[in-house]
């Protein structure tokens, strides 16, 4: 109750870390209770309830994410609790999140760098629970492609081919692809922890296209984690989770537990009848 006052009297923007202004970190955003009273719940559920993947299994709550919207299924108030107090802290949502995809990794497993879809509101929230894991954000790799090959040649730009020089052009370029290359981060997800990505860590921009991921390894590098103070919470996070050989390497994170994760998601558009003829 008391972590929960202390985040009510701070704003979102508090919570920012980084360069990207659109990446923010919120440290124990529920409690260790409410993080067992989740769990229950996804694992005492139907076993039915999980898709397995190459890599991870998941659970997908609040309906089917189709190209022409969301054909939606209501979410279990236990689910709602979260998603409501997540909407309601950040104010970054235009209105009630309705989709959750629960993911859950052991401790080798990740997910490739990837972009959420257009079908989404362009925020995204990650609730950790049980483990700590690092996160990275890198730019996409296309911006390399379009500096090599198309020198600034985009559509979005194509009014502008009589008014820039080429000289300009390239100049521009350049300082473009040697600022994404200086933000490439990383953060450490600690359990009990909400991130928030949006705008430029999101979506594909003509300023801005960042890709987001979780190496499959047991090991984690710490050299590029940007929210620090959350590494020194590690030490006192392995005396409560001992690893099995006792050993760390120096700047890096042993996974030794599984982790699940709550994506919190708000599908704008809204198919109830998207099969209807």
């Amino acid at each position: 109750m008391e972590q929960e006052q202390e985040q009510g009297s701070n704003s979102v923007e508090d919570y920012v870390v980084g360069s990207l202004p659109t990446l923010i970190y919120i440290p124990n955003f529920i409690t260790e209770a409410e993080q067992s009273e989740l769990l229950h719940h996804i694992y005492e559920g139907s076993p039915t309830r999980w898709k397995n993947l190459k890599k991870r299994r998941l659970q997908n709550w609040g309906g089917v994410v189709h190209e022409k919207g969301l054909l939606p299924q209501e979410l279990p108030p236990w689910l709602k609790k979260i998603t409501k107090r997540i909407y309601e802290k950040t104010s970054l949502f235009p209105s009630d999140i309705n989709h959750v995809l629960i993911n859950e990794y052991l401790p080798d497993q990740g997910i490739m760098p990837h972009q959420d879809g257009p079908a989404y509101f362009p925020v995204a929230s990650i609730l950790s629970l049980q483990s700590p894991v690092v996160i990275d954000f890198t730019p996409h790799p296309k911006w390399r492609e379009f500096g090599e090959k198309e020198r600034l040649r985009s559509e979005n730009l194509s009014n502008l081919e009589e008014q820039i020089s080429e000289v300009v052009k390239e100049d521009l370029l350049n300082e473009l692809v040697c600022s994404l290359k200086d933000d490439q981060c990383s953060l450490l997800l600690m359990p009990c922890s909400l991130l928030l990505f949006k705008d430029q860590a999101y979506l594909v921009f003509i300023v801005a296209d960042f890709l987001h991921g979780i190496k499959d390894s047991t090991v984690h590098s710490l050299s590029k984690v940007i929210n620090v103070s959350e590494c020194m919470k590690l030490e006192d996070w392995k005396e409560c989770h001992p690893t099995t050989n006792g050993k760390t390497q120096e700047h890096c994170f042993n996974r030794t537990s599984t982790r699940v994760s709550l994506t919190c998601r708000l599908v704008p558009k809204v198919c109830k009848n998207l099969f209807k003829f």
